[in-house]
């Protein structure tokens, strides 16, 4: 089992253009339903992919993929004709918060928005927007959502994941590149990856990921990476300790930064005497959680969580 996104997911793409277009190819080379786009100059043409699939010489798998992909005008007029359940959005930061409310509108039951640089206000009011709605946002400003060998919706690299037992949910898109390629070198593997996002404002949290991860059979065991700013793993240590039923560990990045100072991205900021990384790791490490020193030991931080239950 997985939880968001599996085999049967089909998605849509929002912005074709030439970022879009190159994570469209990646994602149908490794599987994925990739059944429209929507780009307004562009409605009423199709692209056409083809190559070798990211499984060439897998038993059972396809070697080669050749797939045309039509475009619409809308996000209503694309989950009409495809029936899509999921979007993805390349759209650039002007104009991506409106293409999450539009999917919201035309019933996306997940929008996975990879766009950096949306303005805070803009957020604030689409999630205002989407708690009136069933759809769930992962983002934005993440590298996506990924169950390995089934669904890739986002920007991470296909081939260090591998079907396993371990869920993942990070602020940080490289350090889950990092936690995955440890999981898979270990024999841990993963269910589902999920990158939340770096933002102040964001759809899904660690909570939610949580949750969804201690619901689902498959999953043995999760590991969350966080960073400084923001109180997200505060929440998440205090629900932890009351709900979560499976092994964590974790990873909080920014142990040596100095208050005040942005750290990589919009989130990642100390402020007010809140948000430092001695206070997250001092509140998980109260739940229960078993902190990975180093992003090094992220794998094996896991391992021994799991065999320690």
């Amino acid at each position: 089992m997985s939880v968001l996104v599996d085999k049967d997911t089909r998605v849509i793409v929002q912005g074709m253009g030439n970022t879009g277009r190159f994570h469209t190819e990646t994602a149908i080379a490794y599987g994925t339903q990739m059944v429209g786009a929507v780009h307004p100059s562009k409605a009423g043409t199709t692209e056409r992919f083809t190559g070798p699939t990211d499984h060439s010489g897998v038993p059972g798998r396809p070697d080669t993929y050749d797939v045309e992909v039509p475009i619409y005008r809308t996000v209503g007029e694309a989950v009409a004709a495809t029936g899509a359940t999921a979007s993805v959005i390349y759209v650039p930061p002007p104009f991506a918060a409106d293409a999450i409310a539009e999917a919201a509108a035309a019933g996306v039951s997940l929008v996975v928005c990879i766009t950096e640089g949306i303005p805070v206000a803009d957020m604030v009011v689409t999630k205002r927007i989407l708690s009136d709605t069933a759809t769930r946002l992962v983002g934005p400003n993440c590298p996506g959502v990924i169950t390995p060998e089934e669904c890739k919706i986002g920007i991470m690299p296909g081939y260090i994941h591998n079907p396993g037992r371990v869920g993942v949910v990070s602020r940080s898109g490289t350090l889950t590149y990092e936690a995955v390629h440890q999981l898979t070198r270990n024999g841990l593997g993963q269910t589902t990856a999920i990158g939340i996002g770096g933002d102040p404002v964001n759809g899904t949290n660690f909570i939610d990921c949580l949750d969804l991860f201690n619901q689902d059979p498959a999953t043995h065991g999760a590991i969350m990476i966080g960073e400084i700013g923001g109180t997200a793993e505060e929440e998440a240590a205090a629900w932890i300790a009351t709900n979560m039923t499976k092994p964590v560990a974790a990873f909080i990045a920014g142990t040596t930064a100095p208050a005040g100072k942005r750290m990589g991205h919009a989130g990642a900021i100390i402020s007010g005497g809140k948000g430092t990384a001695a206070d997250k790791i001092r509140a998980l490490e109260g739940a229960g959680v078993l902190m990975a020193a180093t992003p090094t030991d992220m794998g094996s931080a896991m391992l021994e969580a799991m065999n320690g239950r």
